[in-house]
């Protein structure tokens, strides 16, 4: 399913705006991906969509991350994806002190040279990236040092075949708010917690129904399901979940957990994925609860593809060797319905 056409950013909804003021509810932030026709291919491309997913992986090079990323290059070639999507924890381990940090040269661009790798990298923010300076990578000052990155609490990408949604999971999770862990987080722009919550499932909600692309995906920091040392968020499950499930949304994505791991919803036809293992893993680190859906699950670092047509996906894990670790296969009905 190798994509033929190439995309290009070509409008950005307030790209240049800061998110300090308090969330109010409204439309998301949209970013739109145009297909440009390559080798006498149509205007609207060739039908196919492929990107990338990774995870937890802002250690500067540490913990295997330039191995991952080295692999990501070459599956990334093969592949020749369209973009990037980064779950979360972007920079280990207090997010960045500011927009002038060097960290963003050391765990980023320095680390993701390949490239095929060089196209949009659309990123959300995971806990520990609120631990710093969390509107630091919302920065356009970060776009004119890398123009890959894009990263702001909570938007969409519009790419055809597919819309995104990007979820700010964080904020949700209220453990992080009673009992920080003496960490210190930057909750500028979040407080009214309840507020900021309403509003934002409120906003994904809309989008979802709105929604007439041919695939749903929504992306987020923190897991719905999962096997692993952090398991499912009790928060996403009671409030988010049902949004998804009510909106037919075809996969969610994930970091958080430091593992690869694929679940099926038993009553949906939803796919939960994980993919955290962008540089340091939890080996042995799994809860044996819970496992009903389980497709499969690794504890060791790595990385995964989501290529999708009109009629089908086809999701892909990999290791620090390029090896296939799982892959599996979900068929679009013809005559799709977002009841």
């Amino acid at each position: 399913m190798g994509n033929q056409c190439q995309w290009h950013l070509w409008f950005v909804l307030a790209i240049t705006c800061f998110v300090s003021q308090n969330y109010v509810a409204g439309e998301l932030e949209r970013v739109h991906l145009k297909a440009q026709p390559r080798n006498g291919n149509s205007s609207k491309g060739d039908g196919f969509l492929g990107f990338l997913v990774v995870g937890d992986w802002g250690r500067k090079g540490a913990f295997n991350q330039s191995r991952v990323a080295f692999q990501m290059g070459k599956i990334g070639e093969k592949l020749k994806i369209d973009f990037v999507v980064s779950t979360g924890d972007n920079f280990y381990d207090n997010g960045l002190n500011s927009q002038h940090d060097p960290a963003f040269l050391q765990s980023f661009t320095n680390i993701y040279k390949s490239k095929s790798l060089q196209t949009h990298w659309f990123s959300v923010l995971g806990n520990h990236d609120y631990r710093g300076d969390a509107e630091a990578q919302f920065s356009p000052f970060l776009r004119q040092i890398d123009s890959r990155w894009f990263c702001l609490p909570s938007f969409i990408v519009n790419a055809d075949l597919a819309e995104i949604i990007f979820v700010d999971t964080t904020p949700l999770v209220k453990s992080y708010f009673l009992n920080s862990d003496n960490h210190t987080y930057d909750w500028r722009g979040i407080i009214p917690r309840k507020r900021y919550i309403t509003n934002l499932l409120k906003d994904v909600e809309c989008a979802l129904r709105e929604s007439t692309a041919k695939w749903k995906i929504v992306v987020g920091h923190h897991a719905i399901r999962s096997i692993g040392f952090h398991g499912d968020t009790e928060e996403l499950v009671n409030y988010l979940l049902p949004i998804l499930k009510a909106n037919n949304v075809d996969f969610y994505i994930n970091g958080h957990d430091h593992c690869l791991q694929h679940i099926s919803d038993t009553n949906s036809r939803m796919e939960f994925l994980t993919s955290g293992a962008g540089s340091k893993a939890w080996r042995g680190d799994m809860k044996k609860q819970r496992r009903e859906g389980l497709r499969f699950f690794y504890d060791g670092q790595g990385f995964m593809s989501l290529q999708l047509s009109q009629f089908d996906a086809h999701i892909a894990f990999y290791d620090t060797y390029g090896t296939v670790l799982h892959t599996w296969n979900v068929w679009k009905p013809i005559f799709h319905s977002s009841m």
